[in-house]
């Protein structure tokens, strides 16, 4: 059984809900399942996960939450060089560029992320709210 650790930051509570619903994903495929919001995270427990997941929305031009998020991902990149991951988030406006930047920044830092993420426009709910929930159990089996 895959320990996942979800680690994220939510401003309007849309990835928030995104990493709940991708906990509930990996937590039906038999993974065992923490989340938590980036401010109660610590960079050294991302070692005890055997997959870490983390989300952040688009912020700004395009990037990764710059005040907490960005810090927390760059403290630990170097820790997490050869091991599994994944990326999602969600987005108000743009293509997803944010999204396709941090995954090759984590990738050429060798990430072996389990592909280019996952990203909701908005909040997430119908199919998208599915495709979260389907994204936790690909995760669980990656």
């Amino acid at each position: 059984m895959a320990r996942i650790g979800i680690i994220y930051w939510s401003g309007t509570g849309n990835t928030e809900k995104m990493a709940e619903l991708i906990a509930k994903g990996a937590g039906d495929a038999g993974a065992e399942v923490v989340s938590k919001n980036v401010a109660s995270a610590s960079p050294d427990e991302v070692g005890g996960y055997d997959i870490v997941v983390l989300g952040s929305p688009s912020m700004g031009a395009e990037a990764v939450e710059e005040s907490e998020m960005a810090p927390f991902v760059e403290s630990i990149t170097p820790k997490l060089k050869g091991r599994r991951a994944a990326l999602f988030g969600s987005f108000g406006w743009g293509d997803g560029e944010w999204m396709r930047t941090w995954s090759s920044q984590l990738k050429e830092a060798g990430v072996k992320l389990l592909d280019d993420g996952l990203i909701v426009q908005e909040t997430p709910d119908g199919e998208s709210a599915d495709n979260c929930v389907a994204y936790g159990k690909r995760i669980a089996a990656f």
